[in-house]
């Protein structure tokens, strides 16, 4: 693994990714609220694109209100453009199998610069 600079921390503002020439099919660095998440561009199942899918959020159901659902999660799962596979960015894990998951990647910030570990 190598450590390379991203970009400058001002160019990957809270809901930008920034995909990463490494490895074999690159990375997607993720800031989501100001924390830097990184995941390989690669889906866990048929090997589509995964940071050309969508960034979305997800649903629970409500603990307070038996049977309802609400939304949450906003801008913390990566939805997969070919088939619609859901993975959390925070970690890597499929929502619908938590057997099944995509590859992280350490992200750190120094003198202002994002550095990815891959």
């Amino acid at each position: 693994m190598q450590r390379r600079p991203v970009c400058a921390i001002e160019d990957l503002p809270p809901g930008s990714m920034k995909l990463v020439e490494a490895g074999k099919f690159g990375v997607g660095v993720y800031n989501i609220d100001g924390s830097l998440y990184a995941i390989a561009n690669y889906c866990s199942h048929e090997g589509a694109p995964l940071c050309a899918g969508y960034v979305v959020g997800t649903t629970e159901f409500a603990p307070d209100e038996p049977g309802r659902l609400r939304y949450v999660r906003e801008g913390q799962i990566a939805r997969c453009p070919w088939h619609n596979w859901e993975f959390d960015i925070t970690t890597g894990v499929n929502l619908a199998d938590s057997q099944k998951r995509v590859r992280t990647y350490e992200v750190d910030v120094a003198d202002g610069q994002v550095y990815l570990t891959a």
